[in-house]
């Protein structure tokens, strides 16, 4: 590809654009995300641009977020570019090209860009301060909920099925959920957090992103119940959580915690399964669940096991940095380096 441009584009022809993907457009990139990066400190979104060749096709779109880390501020285009032509290297490349030509210009004040891709290049750099993934599993939700579970290993429907016979455990939505009520899920997630080593935001952050991201962002909860003495089930107590974002036809798993009484009765399964089942009803077409681990994402090796019981893992784009001011970008990297040696 030769001759690219960088257009403006508004929301509806963005949208028109992007449903022409292989995938449901990802909410990081479409309109609904602006609420949540406008409600975080720090973030803005910045525009939407569209890629076009020189017969003035798209080839890629794009939406941009304004982030900043330790003063440098980046752009960040979560879960974009969305490539409208073949996932070639080349093909990428191009559109990357044009893309840093255009916000070197546009944007003569970020330091880099953080972008998806799916194969690796000179250019492109690991990033700084967060974990990616370039591997997942998507669920395809539009068979029939048996060739649904049939698609699962053996383990995993047999884990399943057996938990579905477990009276003592409900899992019900409490999408809307006060701050409260998160307080005990906050916690569960703290456990999770420890016992994997990976850091969480404070709860605000999430009842943030659950309160703007409404009505796509929800909750699903997983409780025991103890039996009363008269026989009846006591209120449950909570042992599993995950939050889901649910856009275009397509649903992520995003947040989720599980304390170690769900470990024991797969009260994890068992929540993923209810989701799976109430958003196929609601005519959602396939599920992420949003990375496993891989040789870029060493740190995501503890769910794999586990969410390898639910398909295949496949390939995904994962983010990259391409810094935009060289020199600036070396600094930061220099400086993140020092701080590490520093907090050893």
């Amino acid at each position: 590809m030769r001759d690219l441009t960088v257009v403006p584009l508004d929301d509806d022809r963005f949208l028109e654009l992007a449903r022409r993907g292989d995938h449901p457009v990802p909410i990081e990139q479409a309109p609904a995300w602006d609420a949540y990066d406008a409600a975080v400190p720090g973030r803005e979104h910045l525009a939407r641009l569209g890629v076009m060749d020189a017969a003035g096709e798209a080839v890629a779109v794009v939406s941009l977020s304004r982030y900043e880390v330790r003063g440098f501020p980046y752009v960040w285009a979560k879960h974009g570019p969305i490539p409208l032509v073949e996932r070639t290297p080349e093909n990428e490349k191009a559109i990357r090209d044009a893309l840093v030509a255009d916000l070197r210009v546009r944007y003569p004040w970020a330091t880099f860009l953080r972008m998806h891709a799916r194969h690796a290049a000179p250019d492109l750099r690991e990033l700084l301060q967060t974990v990616t993934f370039d591997h997942t599993v998507i669920i395809d939700l539009t068979p029939d909920s048996d060739a649904i579970m049939s698609t699962f290993s053996k383990r995993g429907r047999y884990k399943i099925r057996r938990t579905l016979k477990d009276e003592a455990m409900t899992v019900t939505e409490e999408t809307g959920l006060t701050a409260e009520a998160f307080a005990e899920l906050y916690e569960i997630y703290r456990e999770t957090a420890a016992g994997a080593g990976f850091g969480i935001f404070p709860a605000e952050m999430y009842l943030t992103m659950l309160e703007a991201l409404a009505p796509h962002a929800r909750i699903w909860v997983a409780r025991r119940h103890d039996a009363g003495a008269d026989g009846d089930l006591a209120p449950g107590r909570a042992i599993a959580w995950v939050i889901a974002v649910v856009h275009e036809r397509g649903g992520t798993d995003y947040y989720a915690g599980n304390n170690l009484e769900a470990r024991d009765t797969n009260a994890a399964l068992r929540i993923k399964w209810e989701i799976l089942m109430t958003l196929k009803a609601e005519g959602v077409r396939e599920y992420d669940l949003f990375g496993v681990g891989s040789e870029r994402a060493p740190q995501l090796m503890g769910v794999r096991e586990f969410k390898q019981q639910f398909g295949d893992i496949v390939e995904c784009d994962g983010a990259w940095d391409v810094p935009l001011k060289p020199l600036r970008y070396r600094a930061l990297v220099a400086a993140l380096r020092l701080k590490r040696l520093i907090a050893r």
